[in-house]
């Protein structure tokens, strides 16, 4: 087969790194206008972002070199450098993803380019309701910087960059004002981030809450989450900080550590960054022993209030949510689902069953139609953007 002249071109262009990004476009297409568009590849080592992209490059330019010195169908030759090109592309982008297919014990890195949807749905954003003591309520995305409220002698302000925080204003600092709860919640689709009066920083992720006194006093700091948050903890030797999740309970004195503890997932997870957490079942019927947490230790607490822990765990997975990311290690499809219907505040509706799992990172700032369009690469699950309804087929 004649390659045409100007692919040869984009090829000796993307090679040289000077191929535009509408060049780059044109060569993918090229290479997906024939009938297997799918291209292989060893994946069984864990490899970062660069050490991926490192690992094509030298791909690319081995074959090039052993094509030269053995005879071989430029067909096949010049569609491999454009599967190559097409992957790096991906990367270049800020977005890969390996998909386990049902019938393949290997992963698939696959990228294409694909005409954008008719409806879409925009990323979520920085969107939270302050719920103060009174029970009078804040839309914390539409207030105003500066000043929000005076509770007893704390003031909550909200900063130019949009978190809030809770500053002591004032020497004289009673039992009382320990009275004055807060909760602060985010939508679907919203995420927003706190400092509590004690230093403590909060990140919380969509569909989440937390509730706090505005000012912590007695022996102990107790919060209480939904959803999932981040947190980095003031260190109080004094003064242990508490947090109640569902069926758990994870106490620390200073340290960071995600806790994920949606209603509709199947366990409760508490991931540890640093330091030192200790992790209860709060479950009545649960006899367990509470288990303490090593820095990359994560540990689970199921329905029925049995702790397991995972003792090297995927950290980067744990926290992509803070990071703006999606991230997944062989995540089945209704797990990865779950997550993006959250961010985009969208309902997932099946129709018909889908076995796939899928590794690898999307970023969260594209609209949805994009999201699903890397997901629909494999060619064994559709997806249907209807307003605010995902309709998923095999």
């Amino acid at each position: 087969m004649q390659i045409p002249e100007n692919i040869l071109q984009l090829i000796e262009k993307y090679q040289a790194g000077t191929a535009s990004a509408e060049e780059k476009r044109l060569l993918n297409e090229w290479y997906y206008s024939f009938n297997d568009d799918t291209v292989e590849i060893d994946v069984t080592e864990k490899l970062t972002e660069s050490e991926l992209e490192t690992r094509i490059k030298q791909s690319i330019f081995s074959t090039i070199h052993k094509d030269k010195k053995e005879e071989k169908p430029a067909f096949r030759r010049y569609r491999r450098f454009a599967a190559a090109a097409a992957i790096l592309f991906a990367i270049a982008t800020g977005s890969y993803l390996f998909i386990v297919n049902r019938s393949s014990d290997r992963d698939k890195l696959i990228t294409e380019n694909r005409k954008p949807a008719t409806q879409d749905v925009a990323p979520g954003g920085d969107k939270a309701v302050l719920t103060l003591v009174d029970g009078s309520q804040i839309i914390l995305d539409s207030t105003s910087n500066g000043l929000i409220t005076n509770q007893g002698n704390v003031q909550v302000k909200k900063l130019s960059n949009g978190q809030v925080v809770y500053l002591i204003n004032g020497s004289e600092i009673t039992e009382n004002d320990a009275a004055f709860y807060n909760t602060i919640s985010t939508p679907r689709g919203g995420q927003y981030q706190v400092t509590l009066a004690d230093g403590t920083k909060v990140w919380l992720n969509a569909a989440s809450s937390i509730r706090f006194p505005v000012l912590f006093t007695g022996r102990e700091r107790n919060v209480e989450i939904t959803g999932e948050a981040y947190l980095e903890v003031a260190k109080n030797r004094e003064m242990p900080f508490k947090v109640k999740a569902g069926k758990s309970e994870v106490e620390v004195l200073g340290t960071h550590f995600n806790v994920n503890a949606y209603d509709d997932e199947p366990a409760i997870k508490t991931t540890l960054l640093e330091g030192l957490v200790k992790v209860t079942s709060k479950t009545a019927a649960s006899a367990q022993t509470p288990v303490f947490l090593q820095p990359g230790q994560q540990s689970g607490i199921n329905k029925e209030g049995r702790i397991s822990v995972v003792k090297n765990a995927d950290v980067e997975e744990a926290l992509a949510w803070k990071n703006g990311r999606f991230q997944f290690n062989s995540a089945d499809l209704r797990t990865m689902l779950r997550q993006i219907s959250r961010w985009y505040d969208v309902d997932v509706i099946y129709k018909g069953n889908v076995d796939l799992h899928f590794t690898g990172q999307l970023t969260r700032n594209d609209n949805v139609s994009k999201v699903f369009e890397k997901l629909a690469m494999t060619g064994e699950v559709h997806f249907k953007v209807e307003g605010k309804k995902i309709i998923v087929t095999p």
